[in-house]
């Protein structure tokens, strides 16, 4: 697989990454099986579409945290989260702070 179609998937995923991108809806895009472009993508990236597009979710969601008033509980929603808690726990995990440690240290700068 070319890096023109890694390319392609990675910003697909962008694309659609709030309206909960699956891997069988890529692979149908990109036109290969959901299978090789698991593998391709994962060889690829270093991590698997599920982990790369929970990833790129949280980071779509720190510009919104950071950047809007939005509600933490609607930024939550709108990446996939089934609740604040679910987010929070999410976000902490791969940031070590809160969304809300993380708006109100944008709004100090």
């Amino acid at each position: 697989m070319s890096a023109k179609v890694i390319e392609t998937m990675v910003n697909w995923i962008d694309e659609n990454i709030t309206n909960d991108p699956t891997l069988e809806r890529m692979a149908d895009f990109i036109g290969y099986s959901h299978y090789y472009c698991s593998s391709q993508f994962h060889e690829a990236v270093g991590m698997t579409f599920k982990q790369y597009v929970s990833e790129r979710r949280l980071t779509h969601a720190i510009t919104d945290i950071t950047q809007s008033r939005e509600k933490l509980l609607d930024i939550a929603v709108k990446y996939g989260y089934s609740s604040q808690a679910a987010f929070t726990r999410a976000f902490v995990s791969n940031f070590g702070y809160t969304p809300n440690q993380c708006r109100r240290d944008a709004y100090r700068m």
